[in-house]
Order: C-alpha cells, then structure tokens, then sequence
C-alpha cells in the first residue's frame, strides 16, 4: 500500500514517512504544493496525507485539483490550523479526515488504516486469481482456503500483479509500487521478493519477461 505525503517540514515528514515504512507502507514524500498530471497517478496511492500551508500551491489548493482530475483516493489533512472554520473548510473541500498538529503518530496510523479500508471497501472486498484470495483491507493472502503469511512489501506486489492481470509491468514500474519514488532498494530485490511468492503460491503464479518485468497471466 503505498502513501504519498505532502509536508514541507522536514522533521515532520521524515517522522511521518519513517513511522509508515516501519508499518509496510511505501510512502512518497513531497515537500512543496503541486498537482500531479492525472487522476491515475493520485489512484496509484492508498491515502494522501496532506499540509495545508505549503509553499507553492497551498494544500486546498492541490486538494481541489485532485478532485478536478476526478481522483477519489482518500485525503488526510495535517495541519496547525485548528479552527472549527478550518476543519470546515477542508472537509468542504472533500478531504476524508482532519488531524492537527502536534499530533500522535498512532493516531495518525489509525486513521491511515482506517482510510486504507475505506478504500478497499468502495472497490473489492476480496481479490480472487485461480485458488488465491487476497483480501487488501485485511493484508489478508489465502491459497486453496488456507492462509498464507506475507510481509507487507510481498503483499503490495503481489496485490500490485494481480490486479494488473494480463499487463506486463516493467521493474521500474514495480520498484516505484514498492519503493515510492526514492527507489530505496537494492538491485536485485525484486528478484527476490518474486522468488519468495512463488515459492508461497506456485510457481507457475508469476512469468518472468525476460529483460522488461513480471507478468501474472489472464486466467
């Protein structure tokens, strides 16, 4: 599951950022106010987490851009501005939830997972290829009814793969679902992480592409 933050104070975002990579989470941390290109690269996140007072675009600013693209992924916003007229106002501006600083980091996670099954709720209670079952809200895997252990970086690629069914993606495109834009890993991890779902569910679950990426079949 991956979170893209916007926050523009470093001791902050770098909390923020750790405390969800500790959690599974791949998190992408912007430090200034801008919108992205399209709804489908606000779709690629699970929960934004976002500032208000950014330089740059400010955050409603980037809120109401958002939802101009027609991107539905759940908004946080962290803020200072603590005001009932504050809170009304980016609620107003269709953000999901509202948290002010200073702030405890499990509350904040609490209301990320609580965001997160929001989300899973709306599109797919339970994920079905051939005899595995992946339940996103739950970090659930199961194959032929039995559950399977998976940490969480498996689990967003596996997830990651089957729902693109048919596609092949690229190791780019894989290491930016797992690792967010900063691309933190070794060159070799993929490989890795692939080696240890198949061994899970089959290996005849995921085919190499040899020189471009991975491919889960149609069924």
């Amino acid at each position: 599951m991956r979170i893209l933050v916007y926050e523009d104070d470093p001791a902050i975002g770098d909390a923020v950022k750790r405390r969800l990579q500790q959690d599974g989470y791949t998190v992408d941390w912007v430090e200034e106010g801008v919108v992205l290109g399209s709804a489908a690269e606000y779709d690629g996140f699970t929960v934004i987490i976002l500032d208000l007072g950014l330089p740059g675009e400010d955050g409603l600013t980037v809120l109401k851009g958002l939802r101009a693209l027609g991107s539905n992924t759940p908004v946080l916003i962290l803020t200072a501005r603590d005001s009932v007229e504050d809170r009304v106002t980016g609620l107003d501006a269709s953000a999901d939830d509202y948290l002010v600083k200073p702030f405890v980091m499990d509350e904040l996670l609490a209301r990320v997972r609580a965001l997160a099954r929001r989300k899973a709720a709306k599109t797919q209670d339970v994920i079905r290829y051939r005899d595995v079952e992946i339940e996103p809200a739950g970090f659930v895997v199961r194959k032929a009814g039995d559950a399977i252990d998976f940490t969480p970086k498996l689990f967003n690629l596996l997830l990651t793969l089957v729902v693109n069914s048919g596609r092949v993606l690229t190791r780019d495109e894989l290491y930016e679902r797992l690792y967010g834009w900063s691309g933190e890993a070794e060159s070799n991890t993929l490989d890795v992480y692939v080696s240890q779902i198949r061994r899970k569910l089959g290996s005849d679950l995921i085919k190499t592409v040899r020189g471009v990426g991975y491919i889960v079949p149609r069924e």
